[in-house]
Order: C-alpha cells, then structure tokens, then sequence
C-alpha cells in the first residue's frame, strides 16, 4: 500500500477519534473520552513521528479534557507540548488558541496572575489574524474578561464581556451555547457590584440555554444553579436559594471528582445556604 494513502487514512482516523472524544467531553463522559484522544496520539506519533504537527491537535484536546475534568497537573504539561510543537512549525492560529488554553487552565487553578498574560497574548495574536470581528477574536476576549473580572479589573473586564457577548449574539444567534457562558460571566460581574436586577434574568436566560444545549444534567449547568443559588441568598430567597444549590451539588457530585473546584465550591455554598451566611459564585461557566 502505498505511504501517502496510509498517511491519509492515518490522519482520517485521528481526525475521527478526535471527534469522538470532543464529543464525550462535552458529555462530561471524560473516561470514554480520554481513550479516544489517547488513541488519537497514539495514531499520531506512531505515523507521523512524536514531535509531527499531526501530533499537537490531540495533545491539545487531551489538556482540554484534563481541565474540564479538574486534573489541572495533567492538563499543563501536553498543553506546553503542543505548545512548542506549533512554535517550531509557526502555526500562529494554533499559537494563540494554545495560549488561550493555558489561560483558561491558570484561570481555572485559581492563578490569575499567571492567567492574564497568555490569555492577552491569545487576543493580540488573533485579532492580528482574523480582525477585531471574528468569533475566534470574541471567544479569547471573554476568556480574559473573565481573568480580568477575577482579578479586580471590572471595567475592562465588563467591556470585553459585553463586545464579546454581543459579537456570539449577532453571529450566532442568542441561544448559543457561548451566549449562555458570557451571560453567566456577565451576571456575576454585575452581581458582585451590587446590580441583582440586571444579573439574575441573565443567569435565568444563561439557564435555560444550557440546559436545552447540553441537558439537565450537564456538571456546566451546576455552575449558573450554583450562582444563581448566591444571588437569590443574597437577595434574602432562602428557600429558592437552597433548591438551586441542592440541586447544583447533586449534579456535580454526579460527575466530577471530589477534588474539583466546581463541586468543592457548590458543595460549600449549599452548607452556607443551609446554615445562612452569604455563599460566594463557583466561577465561570
């Protein structure tokens, strides 16, 4: 058989198992999804050799899925392995959604500091390629709203929000799934500076878009019950309060590991709620 048809059918397979496992992740069925991307890998360097760019699209997907599924220090190293793979080739689109990753992980982890400067080198690296008014631009801007929003820089991070948010609406539509995210984002902005009234129909509106995307069940859908549960607190809703975040806890615990920060957080917020001091928001969605 000749090699450049075993190399297509090779880069055919790896696109299929990476398919698959992108779509198990999003399922929150991490193990199922973990196979199929290591099978990716596996394809990948025993075709084309470890250090192919063939090789960087599974490492990535793998430190998606590490993330998600709250295994922060896996995540890291095949991040910065795809990382140099796509640096020695020049791959600029894959540069900054790489460094857009890494920020997104030292979000996750709690490491803002660390977060900001490679989730703004996504921005300036993007918006070079594909113009202010680009999707892909809108996606890296909400990734540092949020960053930002963590580290106390609201009024960018506000900016940001709302010029992403309304780039998903327009070319989206405003039941997407990143419409959902921005909104939860959004909320939690305002709500932490004192503006209940505009955040709580925007957490209800990122809700319901979620739930009908990803199903009732999805461990993302906990994230907005979780903060929707703080602001009802807040607002002296105890009882809804302690609904939204008994069920937030029951999703989680259903899919994610002990250690995860999104079920240590609402698992914390359900015994304030409980006991009655103010909770605190379980992050972005």
């Amino acid at each position: 058989m000749p090699a450049g048809f075993q190399r297509r059918v090779a880069r055919a397979r790896i696109r299929l198992h990476l398919g698959r496992g992108a779509r198990l992740r999003r399922r929150a069925r991490f193990q199922e999804a973990e196979s199929e991307l290591r099978r990716a890998l596996e394809l990948a360097e025993a075709h084309f050799g470890p250090a192919a760019i063939e090789v960087i699209a599974p490492l990535n997907e793998l430190g998606v899925l590490y993330k998600y599924a709250g295994r922060f220090d896996e995540a890291e190293p095949v991040y910065r392995r795809a990382l140099s793979l796509a640096e020695e080739t020049g791959d600029q689109a894959t540069i900054a959604t790489i460094h857009h990753n890494l920020g997104g992980l030292d979000h996750a982890r709690g490491d803002f500091e660390t977060a900001e400067p490679a989730a703004r080198a996504a921005v300036a690296i993007r918006t070079r390629l594909r113009g202010p008014d680009h999707l892909e631009v809108a996606a890296d801007e909400a990734a540092l709203a949020a960053i930002l929003d963590a580290r106390g820089k609201c009024d960018e991070a506000e900016v940001l929000i709302r010029r992403a948010l309304a780039t998903f609406e327009r070319k989206l539509g405003p039941g997407d799934y990143e419409v959902a995210a921005n909104l939860n984002n959004l909320a939690a902005l305002l709500a932490r500076q004192g503006d209940s009234a505009a955040a709580e129909p925007m957490y209800r509106r990122a809700l319901a878009i979620k739930e009908r995307c990803l199903g009732e069940e999805h461990p993302e859908v906990a994230v907005i019950l979780n903060n929707l549960a703080v602001l009802e607190h807040k607002q002296g809703h105890r009882a809804e309060a302690l609904q939204l975040a008994e069920r937030a806890v029951r999703l989680t615990a259903g899919s994610l590991p002990p250690s995860h920060p999104t079920r240590r957080a609402c698992q914390e917020n359900h015994q304030l709620v409980a006991r009655g001091p103010s909770p605190k928001p379980a992050g972005p969605a």
